[in-house]
């Protein structure tokens, strides 16, 4: 059996700007994770979740292709993955095979609600990498990256595939978006193959070294969001006010370029003055697109932590879900925030950063 897992992530910096091409962020990769397992099967080929066991779905292998037995599932990224994967064996020679594909997630809490931590991104890399393990194809990170960010776009068809890069990636990483038209345009004129063998444009995905002493605290507020639905309502909004929004780009832009050579340089008090910037800039950029991206809830969870010496903001899209706050472990406050927080209803996900 063929087991492996992809870990969840967290936006530190550099939300909704860095859709855009070339536009830099900050995400960090956490100790929580999907593990795909497969194992070879002679009869029909099965997808399982250990969550969502009552959508379990099962399917035959006839001349080349899958075919299911119930339509209404709620694995699109798997069986995008599965597509993506198997015509890139096809494509090396690969005879392919059934099997049963089995999916644990430590992503979601035990009510089946999602932590915002990339969960639909895990599930692809996890996905992709077991597949390959499984077809016996030897991938580096960065086509491990590309196949993953084709099969995610197929399905969800917005977003900057950070989530991905920082599942692939792991540790902290700064990133930036590829040209997704380039993609879109090349997508049906180059196999699998050659799109990932070859440059992909404005792509940038660095490790980043944090000072010793930041500290990175998470709050989850309860309230799940999508990502991709918030993404297209602001990619709605934005056109009716282009000047304001590229503005906040450009300001994005800035501010994570300062934030970045914060961790270069070690220093901790210019990666927090960064960090309550973008704040205020997400904020800027939900009164433009009429889109709430700091609920109450996330609100109050900065709040607290800002009161008590720290700087903090939303993570990802906002609309619920995480925030976070960049301390200084030698800070006395630490303990006075996560009891604050604890006491208005917003629960630490006491995390580890992950590295591949």
């Amino acid at each position: 059996m063929i087991s492996v897992k992809a870990p969840g992530k967290l936006y530190i910096a550099g939300e909704y700007a860095v859709v855009e091409k070339g536009t830099p962020s900050i995400i960090v990769a956490l100790n929580q994770f999907i593990t795909v397992s497969i194992e070879k099967s002679d009869d029909y080929g099965s997808i399982v979740s250990k969550q969502y066991s009552e959508n379990s779905i099962y399917w035959k292998r006839i001349d080349n292709k899958i075919i299911f037995d119930n339509r209404d599932n709620p694995f699109h990224y798997i069986l995008a993955a599965i597509n993506i994967v198997e015509t890139y064996a096809q494509s090396m020679s690969k005879n392919l095979k059934t099997y049963h594909l089995k999916v644990d997630s430590e992503l979601d809490n035990s009510d089946g609600k999602k932590y915002g931590l990339g969960s639909s991104a895990a599930v692809t890399v996890a996905t992709v990498k077991a597949l390959c393990q499984f077809y016996d194809i030897d991938v580096s990170k960065d086509e491990l990256f590309k196949l993953s960010a084709i099969t995610h776009l197929e399905v969800q068809g917005n977003g900057s595939l950070g989530d991905i890069a920082a599942s692939v990636y792991g540790g902290w990483i700064a990133y930036e978006a590829f040209d997704r038209e380039w993609l879109k345009q090349m997508r049906p004129n180059l196999s699998i193959k050659e799109l990932i063998n070859k440059k992909w444009p404005y792509l940038r995905i660095e490790p980043l070294t944090p000072p010793t002493n930041l500290k990175l605290l998470i709050g989850w507020t309860g309230s799940p969001a999508s990502t991709s639905q918030l993404v297209d309502k602001v990619s709605s909004e934005k056109s009716s006010k282009e000047n304001e929004y590229q503005e906040f780009v450009q300001k994005s832009k800035a501010c994570l370029e300062r934030m970045i050579k914060g961790f270069y340089n070690k220093n901790l008090e210019t990666i927090q003055r960064e960090i309550i910037i973008n704040r205020k800039l997400l904020h800027q950029l939900g009164q433009i697109t009429n889109v709430i991206i700091e609920t109450p809830s996330l609100k109050k969870l900065c709040d607290i932590a800002i009161e008590n010496g720290s700087a903090a903001k939303s993570s990802g899209a906002g609309g619920g879900d995480c925030g976070i706050a960049i301390a200084n472990s030698d800070n006395n406050e630490i303990t006075k925030i996560l009891n604050e927080w604890e006491n208005n209803n917003i629960k630490q996900l006491n995390l580890d950063i992950h590295k591949n």
